[in-house]
C-alpha cells in the first residue's frame, strides 16, 4: 500500500456495490485482516444521532422532516470520526455507503487531501441485478456488528442466531422485492457515474460479486496487492 503521514500500511479505501452485492460480508473481513476501521455511514449517522452531537442533532431535524441528511454533514461526520478516531490514523478505513454521487466524491477528496489521508482504492462489487433480487429477500442482520447472513447462501449455524454472540438476527424491512428494485434504481442512476470518476482517477478495481464470498475475498485481496 502506498504511504500516508501516518503509516505506510494504512488501508483508506471506498467498497461500492448495490444492496446485497456484499458489502457487509467483505467489509468485516478487511477490517479483521487489516485492523482498518469500518466507515458505515448508516451506522455513524445513527450514532451520532442517538450521542446527539451538534451534527447528529442537526441530521436529526432533517430526517424527521423527512429529507435527507446535507452532503456537508455528512463529509463532517466522516471526518470527525476520522480525526478523532486513532484506528484510522494509524490502520485507514474502509468508507462503505458513502460516496453515493460525483459531488459528495469530489468533496470527499477534498477533505481527505486537507487530512493528508487521500483514499487508494475503490473497489465496485459488481452483480446482476436479478440476482440481488433473490439474494436480499433472503438476508439477515445482526444489528449490533452489522454481520449478515442468507438463509440459503450463509445461513448462520443456527437459524435466526448470529454465531459470534448468539444474539437474534433481523430481517430489514427494506431487504423485499420492491423495497430493493427502488433502491437499485437509485443505485444506478446516482452511484454507478463515480465508478467512472474513480477509474479517471486511476484507483478503482472492479470484482464479480456473484462469485463465492471466499473467491470474492481473494480477488478483494488481490486487487489490493495481497
Amino acid at each position: 500500500m502506498s504511504s500516508n503521514n501516518n503509516d505506510s500500511s494504512a488501508l483508506r479505501m471506498v467498497l461500492i456495490g448495490p444492496p446485497g452485492a456484499g458489502k457487509g460480508t467483505q467489509a468485516p473481513n478487511l477490517v479483521n485482516k487489516f485492523g482498518a476501521y469500518h466507515l458505515s455511514t448508516g451506522d455513524m449517522l445513527r450514532s451520532q444521532v442517538s450521542q446527539g452531537t451538534p451534527l447528529g442533532v442537526e441530521a436529526k431535524k432533517i430526517m424527521d422532516q423527512g429529507g435527507l441528511v446535507s452532503d456537508d454533514i455528512m463529509i463532517g461526520m466522516i471526518k470527525q470520526e476520522l480525526s478523532t478516531n486513532p484506528t484510522c490514523s494509524t490502520k485507514g478505513f474502509i468508507l462503505d455507503g458513502f460516496p453515493r454521487t460525483i459531488p459528495q466524491a469530489e468533496k470527499l477528496d477534498e477533505m481527505l487531501d486537507n487530512l493528508k489521508a487521500p483514499l487508494q482504492k475503490a473497489v465496485e462489487l459488481k452483480i446482476d441485478d436479478e440476482l440481488l433480487v433473490s439474494r436480499i429477500t433472503g438476508r439477515l442482520v445482526h444489528p449490533a456488528s452489522g454481520r449478515s447472513y442468507h438463509k440459503i447462501f450463509n445461513p448462520p449455524k443456527k437459524p435466526m442466531t448470529d454465531d459470534v454472540t448468539g444474539e437474534p438476527l433481523i430481517q430489514r424491512s427494506d431487504d423485499t422485492e420492491d423495497a430493493l428494485k427502488k433502491r437499485l434504481n437509485s443505485y444506478h442512476k446516482q452511484t454507478e457515474p463515480i465508478v467512472q470518476y474513480y477509474k479517471n482517477k486511476g484507483i478503482w478495481s472492479g470484482i464479480d460479486a456473484a462469485q463465492d464470498p471466499t473467491k470474492v475475498w481473494n480477488d478483494i485481496l488481490k486487487c489490493l496487492g495481497f
